[in-house]
């Protein structure tokens, strides 16, 4: 396929997010709430969405203050206003979260739900200028303290809640708001379809274990746009199932029509990564962003492909284009990731990557990256058109590649293309 025709594509449809819901507008202050950072509100803030529902719908307001909370569950028809100055502040006490079945890492299980939890809530609004604030520190010490005593432990070995969870819901719209100090996973969709996530800022520190900025999984038709991201994990990441299984898992439909743009990233290991547990994913497009992050602690991929040999996986129509990339890190990185491999006893699956470009992409970054796919994989059509890089390392590493094509690369000021690839012995 020419290059010209990889790169034009049409938007995916998105519907208008008119809220169909009640006018009702109740403070939680009328429930009881108490806005000084000290009283537990979970009661009182559970009572007035469970109010507002049984009343016919409409939006529950979380004023300017402090409100201390332990995990919460939206109801349908309930939309969530965040006023200025407002904090809806994740209380540090594991227990404040009961455990109970909850979507994590590609599969349901016994585990902490979310610090704000939603599912079956079709035309839900989350909006507002405020801040969802995680209890995240006391969380990722006890990460932190568990792993330096066995390094063998798993992100779900150690229980932390998310800051938002979001299932199985048509229409949603995020707006506005600000995440911080996330236990775990900042914004997790599961099973969710025209989702649009717009102008929110995620922020969590360095040293703050598995902080993904958002996750999209096993959802369709989603939009991010205008958010600055800059987490200790991967910024966005699209996800569904793992294990040789995971292509007959009917809980995990395929991740598709997915639009990101207009987006700043700091702080991240993956500014777009597919995976880690991720099975079909089409028709990606991540335009118009910055990349941003010097910082020691930080090494970035622009786009990062975890193949898992554990794992039947089919990449196909991901596009990167128009970025500007001035961060510690990587371009790409397309290769094997066998973090908690097993084949259950069954032979290895295939992985298939097809029809990837990255385009008019300047800046600097520390390394290209590697593109080389496990044994049972194949990697087909990835093309790079207008890349200028200053690169700390300039070797660039692309092997088992059918239909590779360069056009107008440029590292270091250097022009490069397949055949001087090839005598690098890197293809």
């Amino acid at each position: 396929m020419p290059l010209l025709a990889l790169l034009a594509f049409p938007a995916c449809a998105v519907k208008a997010h008119a809220t169909t819901h009640g006018k009702q507008r109740l403070s939680i202050l009328a429930t009881g709430a108490i806005g000084d950072g000290k009283a537990i509100n979970t009661r009182a803030i559970q009572h007035a969405i469970d109010q507002c529902a049984s009343e016919g719908g409409g939006t529950v307001v979380v004023p300017a203050g402090r409100f201390l909370t332990g995990a919460l569950f939206l109801k349908p028809g309930v939309d969530l206003s965040l006023e200025r100055r407002a904090i809806l502040l994740g209380s540090t006490n594991i227990t404040d979260y009961p455990s109970m079945p909850t979507r994590i890492e590609g599969h349901t299980q016994i585990w902490r739900p979310a610090l704000l939890n939603a599912s079956g809530c079709n035309g839900l609004q989350i909006t507002g200028e405020g801040v969802i604030q995680g209890g995240g520190k006391p969380f990722w010490k006890a990460f932190w303290t568990r792993y330096g005593a066995d390094n063998k432990t798993t992100n779900l070995d150690v229980e932390r809640p998310r800051n938002l969870f979001i299932a199985d819901s048509r229409d949603v719209l995020i707006r506005g708001i600000s995440l911080r100090g996330s236990g775990f996973w900042n914004i997790h969709l599961y099973r969710c379809q025209n989702a649009t996530i717009e102008n929110v800022d995620i922020r969590t520190p360095p040293k703050s274990p598995s902080t993904d900025g958002i996750d999209v999984d096993s959802c369709q038709d989603v939009t991010i746009r205008g958010c600055h991201i800059s987490v200790d994990d991967d910024n966005i990441a699209l996800k569904g199932s793992k294990g040789p299984n995971a292509g007959r898992d009917t809980g995990s439909p395929p991740v598709e029509h997915i639009r990101i743009s207009n987006c700043t990233f700091g702080l991240g290991h993956g500014v777009l990564t597919l995976g880690s547990e991720a099975c079909n994913v089409h028709d990606v497009v991540m335009e118009n962003c910055k990349v941003e992050g010097w910082m020691k602690a930080n090494h970035t991929i622009l786009l990062r492909l975890k193949l898992r040999q554990d794992t039947p996986q089919r990449y196909e129509d991901i596009h990167v284009r128009d970025i500007t990339l001035n961060a510690r890190g990587q371009l790409i990185s397309i290769e094997p990731w066998n973090q908690y491999f097993d084949l259950k006893g069954q032979a290895a699956p295939r992985q298939r990557v097809n029809n990837i470009t990255l385009s008019n992409v300047s800046g600097a970054t520390s390394q290209f990256g590697r593109i080389a796919g496990p044994p049972k994989s194949s990697l087909s059509n990835i093309a790079f058109d207008d890349i200028g890089l200053k690169l700390g390392d300039p070797k660039v590493m692309i092997q088992k590649v059918k239909n590779l094509v360069l056009k107008n690369v440029t590292i270091n000021g250097t022009r490069m293309d397949v055949p001087s690839l090839a005598g690098q012995g890197t293809r």
